[in-house]
């Protein structure tokens, strides 16, 4: 039994308790120092085991824990981390961390510090179980865990509408979970198993078409909801708009990842007759996303509302590239997941940086001239823009480029003309794409004399470049040097869906 996963899941839930030990002025004053130092250890934990981890094998779960949780039901606490896992895990530990640091400085209304950086913690606990469980008990308990924090967060320190957009979030979530559950039992009596990493060897055994066919259905809705597909996907612009920032961050950076992330851990290799039936359609909603996202964000005029619609569609490749049921296609799909946590994440941070300095994020309040008024946080927006657009050389370009490569050749059985199809609406979304970005450039970093003359704004502080900096370097290192990350998720998703190295 390796203890490293567990510890990592234990740390930030004895921050937690601690939290709500440290009550009065005391645990108010404390409390960003203990999140910032947990989540800090929390990072280290993750990269300690990326050092444990054999990359020569990283099909291979590694670094697991299997012991008994209720003998009488037979459950098991069964966590561990493969190829496809791990970068999810080291995604949401520096997330938090970054999120975290920029709390020390820019903490929201109504404060409450105590409160706000316990159910971030509260909220690392459960997306770091989601990507590390391996029992489909277990991870249901840790992908509903990541709910009610997010509820709070939206709902205690979010904008003017803050109450409807939680409320939303959490009925939309919560029923796409339900549905999860019910494809969950079906899958359990039929198979008499909850291991994940049993029922993946399966590959189906045991379960007949039909039942494939129901189970996938239930099990790829519910995680549309959270990925989320159109046209589940209401929740979202209200959700990102409202929450603070770090709210934003999370949500983008980590918590859309979790209904991709079960596709492929779960619905593809466990139901595979059931996806091979359904993944036309899963295609197809995940190509109207994304022209329909582009569309809409070209409509905007609100950024961080803007880059929240653009989620919809930059989620539409993942789903597309899962649905090809290839290696290209799937790994794709990990690798635009990770890049969106990353490019996205940084444009909420600014976002958040530009309402603190005009005091909204209408694009008509913006104005131009931020490459005049503020030269550095300028030439960030540009950069994390064009990563956003796909620009060769960052990483938003791997992900997007090898889920239509997967569409081009899609598995046998799936109709090659109809992904093909989705392969040039996709490229017409990349397009689209460009232009809204660059639409956001022009209107808010260029402009004329006017724009310039009307004063300098302050430019990116120390602390800021403490908590951008790292993601502009990951985005940077990953656009140049993919195969650090094709490295350990080709393999995986090669022996998950049964094909040859």
């Amino acid at each position: 039994m390796n203890v490293l996963l567990l510890v990592l899941l234990a740390l930030p839930l004895a921050a937690c308790a601690l939290l709500v030990a440290l009550r009065g002025p005391a645990g108010e004053r404390w409390a960003v120092t203990v999140g910032t130092i947990t989540s800090a250890a929390v990072l280290l934990l993750s990269l300690a085991a990326v050092r444990a981890f054999d990359t020569g094998a990283p099909q291979r779960m590694q670094l697991e824990t299997d012991v008994g949780w209720t003998s009488g039901l037979g459950l098991r606490l069964h966590v561990g981390v493969d190829g496809v896992s791990l970068p999810l895990v080291v995604l949401t530990a520096l997330l938090t961390f970054l999120c975290l640091l920029h709390l020390r400085r820019h903490l929201p209304e109504p404060g409450r510090p105590r409160a706000l950086v316990g159910l971030v913690l509260l909220l690392e606990v459960g997306l770091l179980g989601t990507f590390l469980a391996l029992d489909l008990l277990l991870f249901f308990i840790f992908f509903e865990l990541v709910l009610i924090p997010m509820y709070a967060v939206i709902a205690g320190w979010g904008g003017a509408g803050r109450t409807g957009a939680a409320t939303k979030f959490i009925l939309y979530t919560l029923l796409g979970s339900a549905v999860t559950l019910v494809g969950f039992l079906v899958v359990f009596l039929q198979t008499g198993t909850l291991d994940m990493v049993e029922l993946a060897e399966r590959g189906g055994d045991g379960m007949s078409r039909t039942v494939q066919v129901v189970a996938f259905l239930a099990v790829a809705t519910g995680f549309a909801v959270k990925t989320p597909m159109w046209p589940l996907h209401t929740w979202l612009p209200d959700a990102h708009s409202e929450a603070p920032t770090i709210g934003s961050v999370l949500l983008a950076g980590v918590l859309l990842k979790m209904g991709t992330y079960g596709l492929v851990r779960i619905a593809v290799p466990v139901l595979p007759e059931g996806a091979q039936l359904l993944a036309p359609w899963l295609g197809a909603f995940g190509v109207v996303g994304i022209i329909y996202g582009s569309l809409v964000c070209l409509a905007q005029t609100d950024l961080k509302r803007l880059v929240a619609y653009s989620s919809v569609g930059h989620m539409g490749f993942v789903l597309l590239g899962i649905a090809t049921l290839t290696p290209a296609g799937l790994n794709g799909a990990l690798f635009a997941n990770i890049a969106h946590g990353l490019i996205t994440g940084l444009l909420f941070f600014l976002a958040g940086g530009l309402k603190e300095r005009y005091g909204s994020t209408d694009l008509a309040v913006l104005g131009g001239g931020l490459y005049a008024r503020a030269p550095r946080f300028g030439g960030l927006l540009a950069f994390a823009a064009v990563a956003s657009l796909g620009l060769p050389g960052l990483a938003g370009f791997w992900g997007e480029m090898l889920a239509m490569f997967g569409a081009y050749r899609p598995a046998a059985g799936l109709p090659r003309e109809l992904f093909l199809a989705f392969m040039a609406l996709a490229g017409l979304g990349t397009v689209l794409t460009a232009a809204y970005l660059l639409m956001v450039l022009r209107r808010v970093a260029q402009g004329s004399a006017a724009d310039a003359a009307r004063g300098p704004l302050p430019d990116v502080a120390a602390r800021e470049w403490l908590a951008w900096a790292p993601l502009a370097a990951l985005v940077l290192v990953l656009g140049l040097w993919p195969r650090l990350l094709l490295g350990l998720t080709d393999p995986a998703v090669r022996m998950l869906l049964g094909v040859g190295t």
